[in-house]
């Protein structure tokens, strides 16, 4: 059938491509949208495509003994369009490494040899590997013959290593309890606008990888619980029958349900008593797994209703020693986090069928799983917990590159924390924790570094990375939902997340699609808040008295695009505040001049941030002092 293209249709591109155009956009992507594997409307182009694996697992410990073998199939599949002669292995534990490159110092009880290769075979054929040599978390692989487009590879690993005994994202938590992450050789992401994903993991910055299927099977002695990414498939094999039965209660329950208590850790009759137990754990299109491995850990469990179309409930987990009194209340927490992030911001169902809360040392998010530190204020549990828990979005249920752009996942939960703390303690409690644990420090220091746009790829900072991957994206994000209102502002976010759901999104990506979504040029905006060197400082240059009120005019010292109230307190003693959203500046991003409405006489007039806190307060006032 011959279709036509309206001309407001075509309108409609032509305005969308000179917007997209305004923004800087460097050579590489440039060619990813010149290549079509990324379009001007936000959306995956028509040439996009993204690689994928199949990974079948399987390790074995036997702590206290900190050794972890394992053997890995991975079949690889090269989605793109060009002919790969090499593969780039991630062999992320390298970092344990007394002589890898790290951004801190590391203490004995960091170190490690690292993963060690026993054999690796692709398609068969063994490859030569050197452990001295292969020292890096990367560790590029010549193909016998090369993998040409739309084929795939099959690759037989096996390897060991020694689990670090001090836990940060990954380790040992006490002498019988480990936390397992990037356990295992993965291959990296190759895309379509950087290829290899060559980028050494320093400690610091975090990951970027492909969705893939995983099985895995963790063998322990008996005692022993396993939690893990994923679900799990052989409940009846390894746990005893009032124990499965207990965890399939769980599954259905509003209430926590005590899975392991101490008293049944005491008695040792929770697992199968076999010498050694194979818990097997499968997941699909999910970019990474974890473990985490106790013999005197509680277990609690519960569900929640994350869907109300489908009816869809998720279980939540919890992992802890007895001490822990706020992980008493963890899967509690999970249920209020999982439930309101799926219902209120950003109002879309929780992906996954569980989200299991382990007591460690990171405060760091995996695909359905948190590692969580001990707080002794609950508050401040439920917050860490749902911060992690907010990564679900970002960079889970989208592959961000967290590499590069960790304003893209770690700015979003940052502002999901905010919004959730503000429905569990009040906007005066979360406003007031937001300015103090995410503004505070990076509006009152000057250093140069602090000031680079946020754009700038997080590879390259250090000590401004903190800062541009957390509070200044989530400033962004708020100022924006701020000036279009939630609605068309949550119209414009799930385009975006629909659009990039289980694929790669870049910086522009996200522009472009929230350009889409809110059906607004927003460049503007984007290009204040993510490629200029702004901070937050406004000043009240004047206040003059006109008919029906003030004439304010307002100097945007710091340059960035932010909201404000105008405080009036007249000389009657009442007050008057009027919000001005950060549209004010689309015009003129230096200075602009507002009339707000006053049918009295002003005594003071006050310029007031809120969140938005403000380098330089002396000349917010009018008269000035």
């Amino acid at each position: 059938m011959f279709k036509s293209i309206s001309i407001s249709a075509l309108l409609c591109l032509f305005l969308l491509q000179a917007n997209a155009q305004s923004l800087y956009m460097p050579r590489d992507i440039q060619k990813a949208f010149k290549k079509e594997t990324r379009a001007l409307d936000g959306k995956p182009g028509k040439n996009y495509w993204q690689n994928t694996g199949n990974y079948n697992i399987s390790i074995s410990m036997t702590p206290p003994n900190r050794l972890v073998k394992g053997v890995e199939q991975i079949t690889y599949f090269n989605n793109s369009p060009d002919t790969l002669k090499s593969l780039n292995i991630k062999l992320i534990l390298n970092i344990h490494r007394p002589a890898a490159a790290r951004f801190s110092g590391a203490s004995a009880d960091y170190l490690t040899p690292g993963i060690q290769i026993d054999t690796f075979l692709v398609n068969g054929i063994k490859k030569v590997w050197d452990n001295v040599r292969a020292a890096g978390t990367n560790q590029p692989i010549s193909l016998p013959k090369p993998l040409m487009p739309h084929d795939s590879v099959k690759m037989n690993v096996s390897w060991h290593f020694e689990l670090s005994k001090e836990s940060n994202r990954e380790g040992m938590i006490d002498s019988t309890t480990f936390f397992l992450a990037y356990f295992y050789p993965r291959v990296a992401v190759y895309d379509d606008y950087n290829g290899w994903d060559m980028l050494a993991f320093l400690d610091a910055q975090e990951f970027y990888n492909d969705f893939n299927n995983y099985t895995l099977n963790v063998t322990v002695p008996k005692n022993y619980i396993v939690w893990s990414t994923g679900t799990l498939q052989n409940p009846n094999q390894v746990l005893q029958p009032e124990f499965a039965k207990r965890l399939q209660t769980s599954m259905t329950s509003d209430s926590t349900i005590h899975i392991a208590t101490p008293a049944d850790l005491t008695a040792k009759n929770i697992t199968t008593q076999n010498a050694m137990n194979t818990w097997t754990w499968t997941a699909t299109n999910i970019s990474d797994m974890t473990v985490g491995v106790s013999d005197h850990y509680n277990w609690d469990g519960a569900s929640v209703l994350v869907d109300d179309a489908t009816h869809r409930t998720a279980s939540v987990q919890a992992a802890y020693p007895d001490k822990s009194e706020d992980f008493h209340h963890s899967v509690q927490f999970s249920r209020n986090a999982l439930g309101w992030f799926s219902h209120n911001w950003p109002g879309v169902p929780y992906p996954f069928p569980k989200m299991t809360v382990f007591q460690g040392f990171a405060d760091m998010e995996y695909p359905m799983m948190v590692n969580d530190s001990h707080e002794k204020d609950l508050g401040f549990a439920q917050l860490v917990q749902d911060h992690e828990i907010a990564h679900t979005y970002f960079p889970f249920y989208m592959g961000i590159n967290e590499t590069r752009y960790a304003f893209m996942d770690e700015g979003w939960a940052t502002t999901f924390e905010l919004l959730i703390g503000t429905a569990e303690n009040g906007k005066k409690k979360a406003d007031n924790f937001y300015k103090k644990f995410r503004v505070e420090r990076y509006i009152n220091d000057p250093a140069t570094t602090e000031d680079l746009p946020i754009i700038t790829p997080t590879s390259e900072l250090r000590s401004g990375y903190g800062n541009n991957a957390y509070g200044k994206p989530s400033l962004s994000y708020l100022a924006l939902k701020d000036m279009l209102g939630d609605a068309l502002f949550k119209k414009a976010l799930h385009t975006y997340m629909d659009n990039w759901h289980g694929k790669h999104p870049i910086p522009w990506d996200y522009f472009n699609s929230m350009n889409a979504g809110s059906g607004r040029n927003l460049n503007w905006f984007f290009n204040n808040w993510f490629f200029t060197n702004g901070y937050i400082d406004l000043g009240l240059d004047n206040a003059k008295a006109v008919a029906g009120g003030y004439k304010l005019s307002i100097n945007n010292i710091g340059g960035f695009a932010v909201p404000f109230d105008v405080i009036v307190t007249y000389t009657d003693g009442t007050t008057q505040s009027t919000h001005a959203t950060a549209a004010v500046w689309e015009k003129n991003n230096k200075h602009i001049t507002i009339t707000i409405k006053a049918n009295k006489t002003a005594k003071s007039i006050v310029l007031d941030g809120g969140i938005f806190m403000d380098a330089d307060v002396s000349n917010n006032k009018w008269p000035a002092k």
